[in-house]
């Protein structure tokens, strides 16, 4: 640059000290503006984690002193606790209902909610609203539809003359009643997800199929699936997950009963560690329950290659 210039004004001098200042503020001030979100995420996030991994190694209680066993705790439930391999295969059955259930729902609701009929804002929102629900409330007003005596669907039942069975009291419905109630919760959630990636799709994809004479079917199996496998990809992680971490329904509606059978992971860490006040033996199961969760992430993450169309 041309210091001539700059000494008789024609070119506005900066100084290079007063441009680090204003970098420096900028960077001070993005870090104040972070620093809330990174506090909560290392508190409220990292810190418990670590904690939890920590005493999985330890017998400790508020009885007595934390003590230090090693593997002892992992032992304990891969060799010794039939318990855990209840909670384990109720937690797999669970899924395996939940899980198909919730996202072929979701894909249906949003093939049909997504043309421009009278009123589909009304039913799109109606579905959509259980999702902001707490699990709390809309367990309590489940229990009561599917209570023996006065539930609405007895009732409705008896109208029709057919007496009801009791719902929550009996092995064999108690799991597919749970998953019921949580699909009709969270079906919402996916079907917004299913929306966004049906409206991405270009529509000329469609029209040059029916000049093709494509059938609906074909339309939807040769254009529709394979565009919005990404959503499907992220609908199914987040299923998944959230189905291995199911509590709120199991904790009002059944407390892991009638018996055992609604028995699941979450809810057996609850029971170990404020009703049995053994912290260890349950951070244990925490960080067991983490592994299988990230287990099947990474294998869906590794075969997403597969099966995922990406539009190029």
């Amino acid at each position: 640059m041309d210091r001539s210039a700059i000494k008789r004004g024609v070119i506005p001098h900066t100084a290079p000290a007063k441009i680090n200042r204003r970098k420096n503020s900028d960077g001070l001030f993005g870090y104040i503006f972070i620093s809330p979100m990174v506090a909560g995420y290392l508190f409220f996030l990292l810190g418990p984690m670590a904690a939890a991994f920590a005493m999985s190694f330890t017998n400790w209680s508020l009885l007595k002193k934390l003590e230090f066993i090693g593997f002892a705790n992992f032992r304990k439930a891969f060799f010794e606790d039939a318990l855990f391999w209840k909670s384990v295969v109720n937690s797999l059955v669970f899924s395996a209902g939940f899980v198909p259930l919730d996202l072929s729902l979701a894909l249906l609701l949003a093939i049909v909610l997504r043309r421009k009929w009278p009123g589909i804002v009304f039913f799109r929102t109606a579905i959509f609203s259980p999702v902001v629900v707490s699990i709390v409330v809309w367990a309590i007003v489940w229990k009561y539809i599917f209570a023996t005596d006065h539930g609405l669907v007895n009732q409705l039942l008896q109208l029709a003359g057919i007496e009801g069975p009791a719902w929550l009291y009996n092995e064999r419905l108690t799991m597919g009643v749970i998953i019921l109630v949580s699909v009709l919760k969270n079906v919402g959630l996916k079907m917004v997800i299913f929306l966004a990636a049906l409206n991405d799709i270009p529509q000329m994809y469609y029209e040059a199929a029916k000049i093709d004479g494509a059938s609906g079917w074909r339309s939807f199996r040769h254009i529709t699936l394979p565009l919005i496998t990404p959503a499907i990809f992220l609908a199914a992680v987040i299923t998944i997950i959230g189905s291995l971490k199911i509590f709120g329904q199991i904790f009002v509606m059944t407390k892991g009963g009638p018996g055992t059978s609604t028995y699941v992971i979450v809810y057996y860490i609850y029971e170990v560690a404020f009703k049995q006040y053994d912290f260890g033996y349950a951070s244990a199961i925490a960080v067991m329950l983490f592994a299988m969760i990230l287990l099947l992430t990474l294998i869906q993450w590794h075969a997403r290659k597969r099966w995922i169309h990406y539009e190029q």
